[in-house]
């Protein structure tokens, strides 16, 4: 069988600066990873590549046996790739009904001139659509606020809004770009808690990038260390955090 998600000799250069060097992995379906560095290692290009922003130089990226190198960010998406952005990319003058229902588009399945006269078609589409939403709304506790703007709500429950457009695509592999990145402890615990129900209840294979370690030791499955684009360590969290290039990467050498 092959691997849910593969990704080897992977290189990306801008000009003449290498963001990632022969960078390798395999996620099983189901798992969390998470991918942790200091600042400039190369995660979030890992993400841009994963997600079609980023095409990369050499190597291979096969999703469910699918080559992803080369394909249009909405072609990944179709596939079943979602991501959550570390910078809030909601729209603030809509409700967060609204949002979550951009987060439907890749599952309408009518024309723009059914929608122009919402004829039968169209209504049963809102009507499956919506459906979805609200479950979704229960899923993370925001039914008081489906109506509220977003632009009026504090950080921590736009950042839970972001999560839910994320997952009304229904994605089978959800990218986690930071997500408890200026939340304050109760937030972030929350946060964690409905990351670890969307793999468990929805059963969403997830990659994170995190530089709280704490939450990234407690929930991740395994953990890839990339240190100047290089991988450096790879395994589980309690393995990684004892590897000498690890603590010299992050700490630096000792006087």
């Amino acid at each position: 069988m092959q691997p849910f998600l593969h990704v080897a000799d992977l290189s990306l250069r801008f000009g003449g600066t290498t963001a990632i060097r022969d960078v390798g992995f395999e996620l099983d379906e189901g798992s969390l990873l998470a991918i942790i560095g200091p600042n400039g290692a190369g995660k979030t290009s890992i993400f841009n590549c994963l997600s079609g922003v980023y095409r990369p130089q050499q190597g291979s990226i096969r999703f469910r046996g699918t080559d992803l190198r080369g394909l249009r960010p909405d072609a990944i998406a179709r596939l079943g790739v979602a991501r959550m952005f570390q910078n809030i990319e909601l729209f603030d003058n809509l409700t967060v009904l609204d949002n979550l229902m951009l987060g439907r588009h890749r599952h309408l399945r009518y024309s723009t001139l059914s929608a122009l006269l919402y004829d039968r078609r169209a209504r049963r589409a809102e009507v499956a659509n919506r459906r979805v939403i609200e479950d979704i709304i229960d899923f993370l506790q925001i039914q008081a606020i489906r109506r509220s703007m977003v632009g009026m709500l504090p950080y921590g429950l736009k950042k839970r809004v972001e999560l839910g457009r994320a997952l009304a695509m229904e994605p089978a592999l959800l990218l986690l770009d930071e997500p408890v990145a200026g939340m304050n402890a109760e937030e972030t615990e929350d946060m964690a808690r409905f990351i670890l129900d969307v793999r468990s209840e929805l059963g969403v294979t997830m990659i994170m990038i995190e530089h709280e370690m704490g939450l990234v030791m407690d929930i991740a499955d395994e953990v890839l260390v990339l240190d100047f684009g290089e991988r450096i360590a790879h395994g589980p969290p309690a393995q990684v955090q004892r590897d000498p290039a690890v603590i010299k990467a992050y700490l630096g050498e000792a006087s």
